[in-house]
């Protein structure tokens, strides 16, 4: 398994694609490690050299110590980056994952080509909410949260034709150890991305769920309005649209990196 030293955190990656080919760095959401991309590897990997990692307290990579926030997060990005050699990518995040790729845009935008922000938002749910699910993550395991999580994450007709993708997600984020999703949790409650917005140059697409209850279009359409010269595209699934939808999640990406 490759691991890359960053001098603070052995981050577990996988690359896939010609060795020669523009780099895309794909970021999985909270509490899944880079199996979540499966879907879309094949597609992409033709003509792109594929970059998927596991984020701190997730999959292989452990946790480190002080306190996660999503600029740290980001930061492990380009210091993965460094380690490996690469010095311009283009990057996609879901989730959290998109929240990371907003702080890239803001405040590492040399470093990126182009952009895709995937169900996500500048902020996200609401304190009450976060400290709910942390305290229970911390007490009971993670185990204790993924039932409703799984019912916001998918739609109810795609939990009944993919009742096996929904399995294998539920084990995923199952296997994420306590304290790196609730460390994570606490990133994602303290984030707020507003002000980054206008300071990202990248080209930039936004991708949306119409029925994500996490982070839901009104979010994602908020996200192309404060960043110039966003493109928007909506899915017909919920949080994990890049699984629920995704021959048209994968579409939507390569037409956007082709454009």
């Amino acid at each position: 398994m490759p691991f890359a030293e960053t001098g603070e955190l052995r981050i577990h990656h996988r690359f896939d694609g010609p060795a020669d080919a523009p780099v895309l760095v794909l970021s999985s959401s909270l509490g899944a490690d880079l199996s979540a991309w499966d879907p879309q590897v094949p597609a992409l990997s033709r003509e792109h050299r594929v970059l998927r990692y596991d984020s701190r307290g997730h999959g292989q990579t452990p946790m480190a110590p002080g306190p996660c926030t999503i600029a740290r997060l980001a930061t492990d990005v380009v210091r993965l980056l460094d380690a490996l050699g690469i010095e311009r990518v283009s990057f996609c995040g879901l989730s959290i994952g998109g929240q990371v790729g907003t702080w890239l845009g803001a405040h590492a935008g040399a470093r990126l080509d182009r952009l895709v922000l995937c169900n996500t938002g500048a902020r996200i749910g609401d304190l009450a909410t976060w400290n709910a699910r942390i305290e229970a993550v911390r007490r009971q395991g993670v185990a204790s949260i993924t039932g409703p999580l799984m019912e916001r994450w998918f739609t109810a007709a795609f939990r009944e034709r993919s009742p096996d993708v929904v399995a294998r997600t539920r084990a995923m984020v199952e296997a994420t150890p306590r304290e790196g999703y609730a460390a994570c949790c606490e990133a994602v409650r303290d984030a707020d991305l507003h002000a980054d917005l206008p300071a990202i140059q990248a080209r930039t697409l936004v991708i949306a769920g119409r029925h994500d209850p996490s982070t839901t279009p009104e979010q994602g359409r908020e996200l192309v309005a404060g960043i110039r010269g966003a493109r928007y595209v909506e899915l017909d699934a919920a949080h994990l649209s890049n699984i629920e939808a995704a021959d048209a999640f994968t579409e939507a990406v390569l037409t956007f990196l082709a454009a």
